[in-house]
């Protein structure tokens, strides 16, 4: 049946649309293993993975158990993990004591890994938030209210040189003191360490985004203590300028790569950030934007394979370069 409407169109943007091979050539952004970084929890002795109950299909790790994680990682082109340790709650205090043991867990695993898998790149977390019993990033001020921005960025810097003599690549401050990128490059410097890459959480937001993530690790969250709240440290979810003074400055005192935390909820910061630097950036798709995914495929509401691509390919068009994803695995076995 002929069509006796008929549009006068010199532009019709569908014609690079028709088929897949046409919508292939022009594709703008590229998901592949090698933008992925996959984030690993490790524990001390467990005999078997034990599955985060807020985060179905990741797992705690022990050490031999995550070095074969490591391995079939590496096997599917995934170039970097980041490992966070979850410690016993006996071994914790409120100073984080255990954060500057020569043989803390992180420390074991990240000499595991190296040996067994020496090709795969390693970032480890700089902040004090496993090893407190209060879960905050740092040490608390005398009146108990707030964190100690200077003390805590002195241990921090320990914290970063233990994590470099230990073999790390990248070691990434996550926790927003002021200045701390500064005094752990400045300290790397002094021990020798020139080629430990500095991963910044440059805009970290206090996002409630993070609470599976806090399960995995046990920190304080779970537990409700009324030291919580992080807003005086993490950035404030209404800002978008401030973003972009964070990662200048942590630019400035040496960050090697930016990152935005969370990704999803805050495309527009990973833009402003792309904007704004030349240097690489980084973006974490958090344990939250992970859980309420899967939550709603298993309740039948979404196809998660492709909600999961389109969720990462948004957070790589928006200007990342590298993603922090819990889905690391998965997307990297779909995209090979």
């Amino acid at each position: 049946m002929s069509n006796p409407f008929k549009l006068d169109l010199t532009q019709r943007p569908r014609r690079l649309r028709r088929t897949a091979g046409l919508r292939a050539l022009v594709t703008e952004t590229v998901l592949q293993p090698a933008n992925l970084i996959a984030p690993l929890f490790v524990v001390d002795g467990r005999p078997a993975p034990e599955e985060i109950k807020s985060m179905p299909g990741v797992f705690r790790l022990n050490v031999a158990d995550l070095v074969k994680e490591c391995r079939a990682l590496c096997k599917l082109g995934v170039p970097m993990v980041a490992l966070f340790p979850k410690l016993d709650p006996k071994l914790k205090d409120d100073e984080g004591t255990l954060a500057l043991a020569e043989d803390a867990l992180v420390l074991r695993a990240v000499r595991a890994v190296k040996k067994a898998v020496p090709e795969l790149a390693v970032m480890t977390d700089v902040a004090l938030d496993p090893y407190t019993t209060h879960g905050h990033d740092g040490v608390l001020n005398a009146a108990r209210d707030d964190v100690d921005n200077d003390r805590t960025v002195g241990i921090l810097a320990r914290m970063a040189v233990l994590q470099a003599r230990a073999g790390v690549d990248f070691v990434a401050p996550s926790d927003m003191m002021d200045g701390r990128v500064g005094a752990i490059r400045k300290s790397l410097d002094a021990a020798g360490y020139t080629g430990t890459g500095i991963i910044a959480y440059a805009a970290k937001y206090n996002s409630a985004y993070y609470g599976p993530f806090r399960d995995a690790v046990g920190s304080a969250q779970a537990a409700g203590t009324r030291l919580l709240s992080k807003a005086t440290y993490q950035m404030n979810p209404a800002n978008r300028r401030e973003a972009v003074i964070e990662a200048q400055l942590d630019s400035l005192e040496g960050a090697d790569v930016l990152m935005v935390k969370p990704a999803g909820p805050y495309l527009d910061i990973i833009r402003e950030v792309r904007n704004a630097t030349r240097k690489p950036v980084a973006a974490y798709q958090v344990s939250g934007e992970y859980a309420q995914l899967q939550a709603a495929a298993r309740l039948g509401w979404l196809d998660l394979a492709r909600t999961r691509h389109e969720s990462l390919l948004a957070i790589k068009r928006a200007g990342a370069d590298m993603i922090l994803t819990y889905f690391a695995k998965d997307l990297a076995k779909e995209l090979r």
